[in-house]
């Protein structure tokens, strides 16, 4: 990395747009100043339109994008399930038999891939929540730690930012029901699972990536090991994150009221110490008070609208949160879009056809709802990722887009206009001049220097993984 300096004409801040921006960072890659009403200097870059902070994504399954678009078929008759067909359930069914085909090098390749996906697609960041571990027999590998680094690997080989989140996955189900044979890949009890991370986070620490565990739900950690993984977590570091799936399904929070006599969302809130530190991922089935308390407790909530919708979850009730001041951000979860503009855009849509009105999350203080979206998924997915990147301020990593006003959709509008353009009326890739991490660009006018290698080893990886 190097210092550097960029000059736009519109820049949207953490309080909104502002013009003539110079934004100045130095060889750490973070900004130093951020100045607007500037006049640069004559040998400064200007930017090709409007700069936007990068996106994180807060929730990555990076293997899952290998079998993205291929199960989108009948497995289940409505006729012969009483649940009426397929579902999220019948998926992971799916899903199950490609993870225990992953080899270490598949995952890789499939990573690196989906990671450049993530840079052209505006997303600098990425929080990925990992538990294929072991081999393909359940067996640890001879370094526990194989699969966790082949994912750092692609990080930095694509140049996005990571948090890895090893997964700690026990049980099948609540009330200690014994794992699976088809999950037998991702089982570590709580020691194992501590040892995991004092083994990576000095390869972390190399990589400038965070650490920090992801118990994978309540219905898959019992809550002793919960307490427990979380409290050894935190005696390492004290501020690591933390991220859980949550009321992803009506049936998991049917199941957790049989078994707990309470919600998921509640009993979480009863139970941990959920603070800023957490993300709860999905949290789709909250009723009122779970709502309000989630809000008030400082933690995220993690939106992943098109696995949402792709899979038939079912809707966050996003303005009853927004109206309590809730954090949250957006995943790209088993990435069947990687698309930033995809994903804020499909969460309004969300609100408009449960609500049959219009711009349902647009605000006093953001009446254009593009800007509202941006902002708060970046502050949300900031700290949901624990790292500096929380937009375009002196201290945060230098993580920005900027938006190519020569493109004909783009061209003669304002920074709003153009960013409300680029959610709800996208043109892609195309539309983004440049993506930066740390200063040094990544992307420019959507192509990524190693997008064609990569691009090569993914699909040989993938025809070997869907070969019998």
């Amino acid at each position: 990395m190097s210092a550097g300096q960029l000059f736009a004409r519109h820049a949207l801040l953490p309080d909104g747009w502002a013009r003539d921006v110079l934004l100045e960072w130095g060889a750490n890659g973070a900004f130093t100043t951020i100045t607007p009403g500037a006049t640069p200097a004559p040998a400064v870059p200007q930017a090709a339109g409007p700069v936007l902070p990068g996106m994180p994504n807060l929730h990555s399954h990076a293997f899952q994008r290998g079998f993205a678009g291929l199960t989108e078929y009948r497995s289940v008759s409505p006729d012969d399930d009483p649940a009426g067909g397929d579902s999220f359930w019948s998926w992971r069914t799916l899903m199950y038999r490609f993870a225990l085909r992953l080899s270490p090098d598949a995952l890789e390749a499939i990573a690196t891939q989906l990671y450049i996906e993530m840079l052209r697609a505006g997303y600098t960041s990425v929080c990925e929540f990992h538990y294929v571990h072991h081999d393909p027999d359940g067996k640890p590998y001879a370094d526990r730690a194989e699969m966790s680094l082949r994912l750092l690997r692609a990080a930095q080989a694509a140049g996005i930012g990571m948090t890895l989140l090893p997964v700690l996955y026990q049980t099948a189900g609540f009330g200690e029901k014994p794992a699976q044979h088809d999950q037998r890949r991702f089982l570590n009890d709580t020691d194992a699972m501590h040892a995991l991370l004092e083994k990576l986070a000095p390869h972390c620490t190399a990589y400038g990536a965070r650490l920090g565990l992801a118990p994978h739900s309540l219905r898959a950690v019992p809550p002793r090991s919960l307490v427990q993984a979380v409290t050894a977590l935190h005696a390492m570091d004290a501020t690591a994150p933390v991220h859980i799936h949550i009321a992803e399904q009506q049936k998991e929070v049917d199941d957790c009221l049989a078994t707990n006599g309470v919600r998921p969302v509640e009993w979480l809130l009863d139970h941990a110490p959920v603070d800023q530190r957490w993300c709860l991922v999905h949290a789709t089935h909250m009723d009122w008070d779970e709502r309000r308390r989630l809000a008030h407790s400082g933690a995220v909530a993690g939106i992943c609208p098109t696995t949402e919708a792709n899979l038939g979850d079912g809707v966050f009730e996003a303005a009853p949160y927004l109206a309590q001041q809730g954090w949250w951000g957006i995943g790209s979860d088993s990435h069947a879009s990687v698309s930033v503009a995809e994903e804020l855009r499909t969460f309004e849509y969300g609100q408009r056809l449960g609500l049959q009105r219009r711009n349902v999350l647009a605000s006093d203080s953001h009446p254009q709802v593009a800007d509202r979206l941006w902002l708060e998924a970046v502050a949300g997915g900031a700290r949901a990722a624990a790292r500096p990147v929380a937009g375009l301020a002196a201290g945060q990593r230098a993580d920005f887009l900027v938006l190519d006003s020569q493109h004909p959709t783009l061209a003669g509008l304002d920074g709003a206009r153009a960013l409300s353009t680029y959610v709800f009326a996208s043109h892609g890739h195309e539309t983004l001049a440049e993506v930066r991490t740390g200063g040094t660009c990544r992307v420019q006018h959507g192509a990524h220097p190693l997008q064609g290698d990569a691009g090569r080893l993914f699909a040989e990886a993938r025809a070997r993984l869907l070969a019998d």
